[in-house]
């Protein structure tokens, strides 16, 4: 099947974002629909080639289904981070539209499986999963860099394919694919939305992309089919993404990226360094929530070397950084097309170890690329040698379709097996961390080990440390003291739990003002007209940190002087009001006078009038009372559920937090009511107007026709 367009019935371009898209607006491809039966047969009936189809309908409620998600990535985090992110927005939205997730595949109505195209283990796991999910009968969706960059594939027959740019329509393809139809979408469009819905894989770590593509043409690499050219996002969509997520709670932000270093010098005029100032300059000042800067090849950060360094000894800057070298030959590295030496590789990596104290790199190394030597081997393992790298990843050459490595002569696998070994041999002496025993260091803990025992902080430098203590420790930082050592991590004991100095988040925004900052004045995490400071500004939140330690005070408001209440009372004053004031200035004016004295000549005058104050006094009510009171029981609520879905301290009981919705929905419905009645008292005002306007009007015309008879 072709790739199909976006498009409307009747017009052209795409749908908007978060616009649902009609039936007839994504083309699909009915599976075994041989008979010709009507569309109320299709709903009703259930036959034997319905059950037969490899993409059977769900039984369930359209929307209610299970999914079940398949996450491939390489073997470390960065490179595989980019898909991660990915399988977060896409469980996001589905779980938006309705539908349920589950770690179980066989409790799942279908399967979607994000792919790596990175290396060939990874595509061949993703075969033998498709062929699973068939031989279980069930609906498949394939995403990623695989369906992306080799849409011929065998293994995609009959199968729903969904690009990397195309993620923020998954909920289309899965609807589709569960009424047994196929979908491809597979065509380039914009950039996707920083904000879609997302469920994060670990609460207090965020996966920020900032662009996608790369504007390398490595000759092994298959991602570029996929992911495209370089295409970056704008510093100020990136800078409100970190805002946000940093209210939310977020302790950790990865930025993510094919090449972090080309992020924006080709396409929108900017420049890596541009975008980590302004980023950091968002973070919040007591390091409560960190920045890990993403993988990023040589040539681009070897213009901006002092610029990074000065970002990565920021406090809020993990000193780590991801910069693959693949190979210590420079004939190898040519061969690769990856555009820079040996030597400036190390370059990038003696500037920064100078500049940035406790600086840590990690790199990626290639055994056995189409005509590497024993000499040029030996190079590489020089390289490793004189840097003693923490972290090495190495990997054996696996020749990807459709690139020109692909075409090159293979070193003989038997060798390339070998000199894998004994660089892992090689980097495995290493003892990166001998020395640190006994020295107390600040970590960030956000996960729990894989043994389910400890829990995993990370030092500045990004140096793993496992520690004992419970899961309400995750999202906090702690001084923690190094008791062993091992090759791979460090193992310490938390001495001290540091609890956040800048609970506050305040709203950078310029159309309004932020709260205070005076942290022991606020007790609840709801800014409304009766908390917060005492600031009065409703609907604003202060976003307190999940697992931090709160201070209990007897007051929670501050006295504000009598100018400040005037500034305060003036500004609630929007342009509704201003209107409704020149109304009631207009209908004055309006008023018949005979003489010195004002006559009211009809009753319905009177009426009028009183109809049109009552409407300004329903909107002073509705936003000086009711509003903020709803406001700050929505809030409630959503603390009440953050501490029973967190467990830590005193639960919320189910009973309290029905009166807190009880109240809620009673606020809301005042509210609406007064909207409405403020509405038709507005009506009927101009009404009236209009209509004593024209009946003026026709006697002033009488009065002229008189006039003229006369």
């Amino acid at each position: 099947m072709e790739d199909i367009e976006d498009m409307f019935a009747g017009g052209a371009g795409g749908a908007p974002p978060g616009f649902r898209l009609p039936l007839n607006a994504v083309g699909v491809n009915p599976k075994r629909n041989t008979s010709k039966r009507s569309i109320s047969k299709q709903k009703d009936e259930v036959t034997d080639s319905n059950r037969d189809s490899l993409a059977p309908p769900s039984m369930k409620i359209p929307g209610t289904q299970t999914i079940y998600i398949k996450t491939f990535g390489c073997s470390h985090n960065q490179a595989s981070s980019a898909n991660r992110h990915d399988s977060e927005y896409m469980a996001g939205q589905l779980t938006a539209f309705g539908y349920g997730l589950t770690e179980v595949p066989e409790e799942a109505d279908l399967w979607l499986i994000n792919t790596c195209t990175v290396k060939s283990p990874s595509q061949s796991a993703m075969s033998t999963l498709i062929t699973r999910g068939r031989s279980g009968k069930k609906p498949l969706v394939i995403a990623g860099c695989v369906p992306q960059g080799s849409r011929d594939l065998k293994e995609l027959e009959g199968v729903s394919v969904v690009g990397v740019q195309q993620i923020d329509r998954v909920v289309e393809i899965v609807e589709e694919t569960l009424k047994g139809h196929e979908v491809r979408l597979l065509n380039r469009k914009t950039l996707p939305a920083l904000d879609l819905p997302k469920v994060r894989k670990n609460n207090f770590i965020e996966i920020l992309p900032i662009n996608v593509g790369c504007l390398g043409a490595c000759t092994y690499c298959k991602t570029k089919h996929a992911r495209g050219h370089l295409g970056s996002y704008t510093v100020e969509s990136l800078v409100e993404r970190v805002r946000t997520v940093i209210s939310e709670g977020v302790k950790e932000i990865w930025l993510s990226s094919e090449d972090t270093g080309a992020y924006g010098s080709r396409d929108i005029g900017v420049n890596l360094p541009i975008l980590l100032n302004a980023i950091v300059k968002e973070l919040p000042s007591d390091q409560s929530t960190m920045l890990r800067i993403g993988m990023t090849n040589p040539p681009f950060i070897l213009e901006h070397l002092k610029e990074i360094a000065a970002v990565l000894r920021h406090p809020c800057v993990y000193t780590f950084l991801h910069v693959p070298v693949q190979s210590g030959s420079d004939a190898v590295l040519t061969a690769m097309n990856r555009e820079y030496t040996s030597g400036e590789f190390r370059t990038v990596v003696d500037t920064l170890t100078e500049l940035v104290p406790g600086m840590q790199i990690a790199t990626d190394i290639i055994c056995g690329f189409p005509g590497e030597t024993d000499e040029d081997f030996s190079q590489t393992v020089g390289l490793i040698k004189d840097y003693k790298f923490a972290q090495v990843h190495i990997s054996q050459f696996y020749p990807r379709p459709g690139t020109p490595a692909a075409k090159m002569k293979k070193v003989q696998s038997k060798i390339v097996k070998q000199r894998s070994r004994e660089l892992t041999c090689v980097f495995e002496a290493f003892a990166p961390y001998t020395g640190m025993e006994g020295k107390e260091e600040r970590i960030w803990i956000t996960e729990i080990a894989t043994d389910g025992v400890h829990l995993v902080g990370h030092t500045k430098g990004y140096i793993q440390v496992l520690v004992s203590g419970p899961e309400s420790m995750l999202g906090t930082s702690a001084i923690a003291r190094i008791t062993s050592v091992g090759r791979w991590s460090v193992f310490g004991e938390v001495i001290e739990t540091l609890a956040s100095t800048n609970v506050v988040t305040q709203v950078r925004e310029e159309t309004k003002p932020a709260c205070t900052s005076d942290v022991s004045t606020c007790e609840t995490c709801a800014c409304s007209a009766e908390s917060c400071c005492g600031e009065g500004k409703s609907g604003e939140a202060c976003n307190v940190s999940g697992d931090i330690t709160r201070q209990d005070h007897k007051t929670g408001e501050k006295s504000m002087t009598k100018e400040e209440e005037k500034q305060e009372v003036v500004s609630h004053w929007g342009l509704v009001d201003k209107a409704l004031v020149c109304g009631v200035f207009a209908s004055v004016l309006n008023v018949p006078k005979q003489g010195r004295y004002v006559v009211i000549r009809r009753p319905v005058q009177v009426t009028n009038y009183m109809n049109l104050l009552s409407s300004f006094f329903m909107i002073e009510a509705n936003k000086t009372f009711v509003e903020p009171r709803a406001t700050k029981a929505m809030f409630e609520r959503m603390k009440a559920e953050k501490e029973e879905g967190r467990g830590g301290g005193e639960r919320t009981s189910e009973q309290d937090l029905r009166k807190k919705l009880e109240k809620l929905s009673k606020l809301n419905t005042y509210s609406s009511w007064l909207n409405i009645l403020t509405l038709m008292s507005l009506t009927w005002h101009f009404v009236y107007l209009a209509t004593s306007s024209r009946l003026r009007l026709d006697d002033n015309i009488s009065s002229l026709k008189v006039v003229e008879a006369l």
